[in-house]
């Protein structure tokens, strides 16, 4: 299939006192059309920083070293800011992790709703086409909902919403960031339901970052592992749940609270921390937590292994 989104070699560094700190180191992915990819890792691995930078929307400290993020065969971080700000929302959107901030407090959801689709065809934002999107991401009484303030509404609401303005102008890649974080379990698993009806409506590529495993398993066809910055390993999700060859994933799917034994009384954990960022570490960056680790680990940096649809970042592949 033919990438609609893809991420070249990308390098992405935070400006620091002294230096820098090296977020996102060297990644490549891409999502095909009617494909849905996760992106899954601890918190600090990058996954915000990569998903911010597949649509150039990064903050002001930081810098993209290298690489490239092609939309429709377009590298979007060599267009102008111009033409950037035209392809946001229409070409490519975003749905941000927190639901509460997300909005303008003082206007309305329907003035709000109608700026953002105006900004790109003001033909667009019709009452009547702005209800029937909020009525298709299950918002009720979604004419009344035009009128109300933010505050009026919950959070599994205003993530509707939100889902709702992205996909206003039938976007050809969604980028979701952690969409059912700031959410309880009630409004998580409705959030979680409203992304698998799109699978089937929806048109073009999505995109998930998450570190809920349940969410990766129950919405994705492929999913990339990050871990310090780095893709570790890339497949499809029944390959990477069932049979995980790096030591990383493997630990991370044995810490998922849904195959803990509770009988057990042990809650499995990955001993030590991230490494430091601004000086990233000459070899395997796992390999101070590695249970399987070995001394040729600790220099070269790895380099991925593919075979048969899948990537692997590990000098000892598959154990």
């Amino acid at each position: 299939m033919t990438a609609v989104l893809e991420v070249q070699n990308l390098s992405v560094a935070y400006r620091m006192q002294g230096g820098a700190l090296q977020a996102v180191r060297d990644v490549s992915l891409s999502v095909a059309r009617g494909e849905v990819l996760g992106i899954m890792g601890e918190s600090g691995c990058g996954k915000s920083t990569l998903a911010a930078a597949m649509i150039n929307l990064l903050p002001a400290g930081a810098r993209v070293g290298q690489g490239a993020v092609r939309l429709n065969g377009t590298d979007i971080l060599r267009l102008p800011p111009a033409a950037q700000r035209a392809l946001r929302g229409k070409s490519v959107a975003m749905v941000f992790q927190d639901p509460m901030t997300a909005f303008n407090p003082v206007l309305t959801i329907g003035r709000q709703l109608a700026d953002f689709v105006g900004a790109h065809d003001t033909g667009l934002a019709q009452p009547e086409r702005l209800a029937a999107m909020l009525t298709r991401v299950g918002i009720p009484d979604a004419r009344s909902c035009l009128g109300r303030y933010p505050h009026e509404l919950s959070g599994g609401m205003r993530q509707r919403v939100a889902i709702a303005a992205a996909l206003l102008m039938q976007p050809d890649v969604l980028i979701a960031d952690e969409p059912t974080t700031a959410l309880d379990v009630t409004m998580e698993a409705q959030i979680i339901h409203l992304f698998r009806d799109l699978r089937t409506s929806f048109d073009g590529a999505i995109v998930i970052v998450t570190h809920h495993l349940g969410v990766i398993a129950e919405l994705c066809d492929r999913v990339a592992v990050m871990y310090a910055g780095q893709v570790v390993e890339e497949g499809a999700v029944d390959a990477i749940f069932h049979d995980p060859q790096h030591p990383y994933t493997r630990a991370l799917l044995a810490c998922d609270p849904a195959v803990v034994d509770p009988s057990s009384g042990r809650l499995p954990t990955i001993g030590g921390r991230l490494p430091d960022l601004s000086a990233p570490p000459r070899g395997c960056a796992f390999e101070p937590r590695c249970r399987v680790a070995a001394v040729s680990c600790r220099e070269p940096v790895p380099r991925q292994r593919p075979s048969a649809g899948r990537s692997v970042l590990c000098h000892r592949g598959a154990e």
